[in-house]
């Protein structure tokens, strides 16, 4: 499995921008993962881009407004704009439908990531990266999480408070009112929670209304919180069902808990607090060693500092 988050989109933008020539007049995004590398392209080259809609019925973006009309003379160049070719459907999709208006135009085609034997399909491409793939900003209406595993608290949904996390009338109506955090349009193959097995009804109520698709809900069978943070295992646990069944991803929000399940079963966890994506757990404390996560790092010590400061004043 490969995986690209939206910093290696912009990495990858930056370090390869010399391939386009700097005569376009506009960039053209194909929505809707067009857009984000079409933004990007637009805000390096300062050039204005639209999407592929509006450009067909005249229209651009500009500051301030959106959808004013443009003169034909002053964008003869344009770039269109998609994040990656697999079969090259969706790109010969979108010249099929430009094909009215080429005469009026000189259209160059561009994804950034293209999987290998694809590189033709487009006039420029930033990175080859082959099937099967994620990338952050599609992830979650991908249909192969049928064949994945989700936390609840942290990715579905926002985490509790100190305050709310009381095993009684307030953590009950945290899990019936929680605001949501990620809902995937995709449905989830199964949902592995540490909640306690006493709040199922609430869990599956919140579930429903938040159009949360899923086959199955496993949650922890202890009579108390008590009882939960002395057995300390919900790594664990979220890992033995993880293995049980040939899913290829877990979403999990805590780090040292995807790093605790990456560990344990040796696949694929994407940890939604900093939307990294856990290969090799040893190989990503080397990665904190070197210093490519010290910002993480910093943002995580504020975290830990803030509350001893919180507890202290109490």
């Amino acid at each position: 499995m490969y995986y690209r988050n939206i910093s290696d989109l912009n990495q990858i933008i930056l370090k390869r921008l010399n391939i386009l020539p700097r005569d376009f007049d506009l960039i053209v995004g194909i929505p809707r993962s067009g857009m984000l590398p079409a933004n990007l392209l637009a805000l390096y080259l300062n050039r204005p881009y639209t999407d592929i809609d509006s450009f067909l019925n005249g229209h651009i973006y500009k500051a301030g407004e959106r959808g004013q009309f443009f003169d034909i003379k002053n964008f003869k160049k344009v770039l269109v704009v998609d994040d990656s070719i697999a079969s090259g459907s969706a790109m010969q999709k979108s010249k099929d439908r430009l094909k009215t208006i080429e005469k009026d135009f000189d259209l160059k085609y561009c994804a950034i990531y293209v999987i290998p034997g694809k590189e033709k399909k487009v006039d420029y491409f930033f990175e080859i990266v082959p099937l099967p793939r994620y990338f952050q900003w599609n992830v979650f209406n991908h249909t192969s999480l049928e064949k994945a595993c989700f936390d609840i608290d942290g990715v579905l949904c926002i985490d509790p408070t100190e305050e709310q996390n009381d095993d009684g009338e307030k953590y009950r109506d945290f899990v019936l009112n929680a605001p949501p955090l990620y809902i995937p349009g995709a449905k989830i193959g199964t949902l592995v929670t540490s909640r306690l097995e006493k709040y199922r009804i609430e869990t599956e109520t919140w579930l429903k209304k938040n159009n949360v698709r899923y086959k199955e809900l496993i949650m922890l069978n202890l009579p108390d919180m008590q009882a939960r943070q002395k057995a300390n295992n919900h790594a664990e646990h979220k890992a033995k069902y993880y293995m049980e069944k040939p899913y290829v991803l877990f979403v999990e929000s805590s780090l040292s808990q995807a790093l605790e399940i990456n560990r344990i079963t040796k696949k694929p966890v994407l940890c939604t607090e900093n939307f990294e994506m856990i290969f090799d757990a040893q190989s990503f404390y080397y990665n904190l060693k070197s210093g490519k996560y010290l910002p993480f790092l910093r943002k995580t010590a504020l975290k830990i500092r803030n509350k001893l400061r919180k507890l202290k004043s109490n």
